[in-house]
Formats: C-alpha cells, structure tokens, sequence
C-alpha cells in the first residue's frame, strides 16, 4: 500500500498471474493463479482441478478442519492452509480476487506470506469504482478458550490493528508479543515471517508422515529439550541432510530469524489470514492471547456474527450539534422553494457528491400534530418521506450546474416506517445516490434515524427541473 492508496475504495489484482509450490501436508505440487474480480466479489477459490470447478468462499462459516492450518470446504471441494494466502492479500489491500488452484492445498513456499506479496506487487492492486464498506464496533467482543489458555478480544477502533502475545512455557521462545498499527505495515514488519514448529512436534508429524511436501527451509524448527546425536542424524536424514545441528539459542541451524520476535510476528499473520474469513472489513482493535487457528476461526465467527446482528448500523449518522452546519436553515430557504410550515429540514451537516445528511428536530407545536393522533402526537410517515426528498433535493441540486432548480417526485419503493417518530425526537435524514445522474433523474436511498436507530427507509427517484 503505498501513500495513493485509497482504503475506503474496494480494490482486486492489476492482472492475472501464477506461483507454483507444494502443499506442506499433502506433499502435492499446485499452480495457483490470483484472478482479478469485480466489486463486491470478496475472496474465493477454485478448484479448477475438479469436475464443475467447484468455487469455496472464504468464509468462517466453511471451515472444517483447524488442526495443522486453517481448511475450507464447500461444494464437495475442499482447500487447506489459507491462511498464508489470505493474510497476503489482505496484506496488500485486496478486496476482491479469485484465487484458482489446481489441488488441495496451498503451495507452502517458506512458510510465511511473502512469497505471495511480491507477486501481487509485481502486478500491482488495482482500485476500483465501488466505496469499500468498513463495519465497527460499538462494544468488545471477547472469546476465551480455557482449555488451550486463549484469550482474544475485539475492541471498537478507527483502525484495523492487531496484537498477539505468545507463552509457550518455552525457555527458548520465552514470552513474546508483536503489534500491527497500521496495514500498511503488514507487507514490511509481517509477511517475511515464517511459521514454527517445536522439535517434539516436527517429530510427531514425521512419524506419521503428516508433512508429505515439508522442507526444512519451511519453519523455524525450536528445540527446547535435550537432543540426542541419534535424534539429529534420523532428523537430517529425514530432510536430506547431511548433518544438522542446534544453535545456542535453541533454534536448529536451518535458518537465521529475520526478526528476533518472527514466531510472534507469524501468529500475527495467521491471526490476519483467519480473520480475513469474517468475510466483511472491519475497523476494530484486536488482542490475542495465545492464539491458534482454531480460535482464531472461533473468533470470526463471533465477530461475524456481531457485525450481521448489527449491520444495519453500519452507516448510522453521528450528530454532534456543536458543530457547524453545512447549510443553515436560511441558506436551506435559498436552495429549496419550501417554507414554513412545510419546510422539514432545519439544517445539513455532511453533503458531498453521492450522499447528503440533514436534521429535523420534531417540536410538539409542529402544526401537523394538532390533527394527527390527537393526544398520541406521531408524525405522519408521508411527512417523512418528504423530510427526505427536501434532503435529497438538495443533493440534487447540488450537483447541478449553477441555476435556479426545483425538484419532483417520480416515484417511491420499498418504504418502510420501522419505529413511530414523536415529539422531542431529532431525525436524522440521510439521501444516497445509487446511480449517477443522468438527465436531471436522481435515484437514491433514504434513510431516517433517531439517535441509533433506523426509523424510516425507501428508495426515490426524483427530476430535478430546471426553474424557466
């Protein structure tokens, strides 16, 4: 991500290209080709290997196994370790791309993400016409394992940053934390480092050939134990080595770290890859205590859950009255042909060139109220809809070129009237355009909110004509 790159648009991969590698666990050799996609495409893979060339979202919903990385499984199509992957191109800011392979798994490379970073940055990340969606948070969200001594947890923020802590009880590794303030550091301070696996572990998995397509250049290999000259010749020759030692730190001689905290800075990746399978981007602090894929997922899911429960929060308003208006009730008169009683927006305070929101204080001496529900005061919907349209008129003429301009109603979709608005409430009125416009037509949507909650929405199209 360089300094043009723009985090509020959606963006995919400048053009198709191929890594070729081998699966760690499954041992098979995989091309694997990054695919530009379009908007609203998110992450998924193909298996262009197997018959109808099922496709697997990258979704904590289709996780099926986490026990030596994080696998995938939908439409009788499975896909392992993603999470290399996945942190790649989150890493890089992409948004939308369909990731085809042609096995089972993800070509482990050295065992870290950059492998796939440098290919996408030989392509470049391409921005697209489409605003990127960011979901918060409005409280934390924890998510505790006992058993495996993990502790996570999602706070609000106005970033995507991430902290991981890891204490393996190792006098090795000993206690170690890394941090991530900022994605555009990921590509720098995190995608070099690589996975690690403690002696004892490597061991286990060599006995039961868990690691078909392992090379010794794949990990940081910790030895926190006495080993036997015996234990490390079995251990070359399993690697096709002629001999293999431990270095004072307690590291086999494979390899030099790249950062003195590389196993924490790797649990950081995984902790960026599994969540990626949120499936939506999400502006949120997050604290890992030990994490694993596993938990990670768990975490996801959670966090999925949160941000569907409330996602129609996601665009909600804020009001802060000290602020200036953009438009006052007066300069409001000088763009609009209404006036009192019939002039419902009191002011704007946020217009740019696709939304437009504005603010209505409902009184009790509003003269509507003195025939509709007397003694029960609620205001009447159609009266909404028209606080909206004088809102989005004024998007509309906005856009125009300058002259004098009124706007017309043509049609109104889909209104629905969710929670009744009665005197003392603040209405919040919110106009987006959902397409350009085109001939003075102006389509848009409308939303009305009291404090957090959604009270009025419809979709509108309006003329804008202009005055002879």
């Amino acid at each position: 991500m360089d300094n043009n790159f723009n985090p509020d648009k959606q963006h995919t991969v400048g053009a198709p290209i191929s890594i070729s590698g081998t699966g760690l666990h499954t041992g098979v050799k995989v091309d694997m080709t990054f695919r530009p996609a379009h908007p609203g495409f998110g992450l998924q893979f193909q298996r262009i290997d197997l018959p109808g060339q099922p496709i697997i979202k990258a979704d904590c919903d289709l996780v099926t196994d986490t026990s030596r990385g994080t696998t995938i499984e939908d439409n009788g199509a499975k896909i392992s370790t993603v999470e290399h992957v996945l942190a790649a191109l989150v890493g890089m800011g992409v948004d939308n791309c369909l990731i085809e392979i042609n096995g089972p798994e993800t070509p482990i490379m050295d065992g870290s993400s950059q492998p796939f970073v440098e290919l996408l940055q030989e392509v470049g990340i391409q921005e697209q016409p489409a605003t990127k969606v960011w979901y918060s948070l409005d409280e934390n969200i924890y998510h505790y394992d006992e058993k495996k001594r993990v502790e996570m947890v999602a706070m609000p923020a106005l970033d995507y940053q991430i902290t991981t802590l890891i204490d393996f009880n190792s006098p090795v590794l000993g206690t170690q934390h890394a941090g991530l303030k900022n994605m555009r550091d990921f590509v720098r301070e995190i995608s070099p480092c690589r996975t690690f696996v403690f002696l004892h572990e490597l061991e286990m998995l060599l006995e039961h050939n868990l690691i078909k397509g392992g090379d010794i250049n794949n990990a940081i290999v910790v030895v926190d134990k006495p080993v036997t000259e015996e234990e490390m010749n079995r251990l070359a020759k399993s690697f096709g080595r002629d001999k293999m030692a431990v270095k004072h730190e307690g590291y086999l001689n494979n390899l030099e770290l790249r950062f003195p905290n590389e196993p924490a800075r790797h649990k950081l990746l995984d902790v960026v890859g599994d969540l990626a399978l949120i499936g939506y981007p999400v502006k949120t602090r997050i604290i890992a205590n030990r994490p694993g894929h596993s938990t990670n997922v768990a975490f996801a899911k959670k966090i999925k859950q949160y941000i569907k429960k409330n996602k129609h929060m996601k665009d909600v308003p804020v009001y802060d009255p000290s602020l200036p208006p953009v438009y006052t009730a007066q300069q409001i008169e000088q763009t609009l042909p209404h006036r009192y009683p019939f002039l419902l927006v009191d002011k704007i305070i946020a217009l740019t060139d696709t939304y437009i929101i504005g603010v209505k204080n409902v009184t009790f001496n509003e003269p509507f109220f003195t025939g509709h529900f007397p003694g029960n005061p609620i205001m009447p919907g159609v009266l909404q809809c028209e606080a909206l349209a004088q809102t989005g008129g004024i998007l509309a003429i906005n856009s125009m070129p300058p002259a004098t301009y009124d706007t017309y109603f043509l049609k109104i979709d889909n209104c629905k009237f969710k929670q009744k608005i009665v005197p003392g409430d603040t209405m919040l009125l919110k106009m987006e355009l959902t397409a350009p416009i085109r001939r003075g037509i102006c389509e848009m949507r409308g939303t009305v909110y009291v404090g957090n909650k959604l009270c009025t929405e419809a979709d509108m199209v309006a003329q804008v004509v202009k005055r002879g």
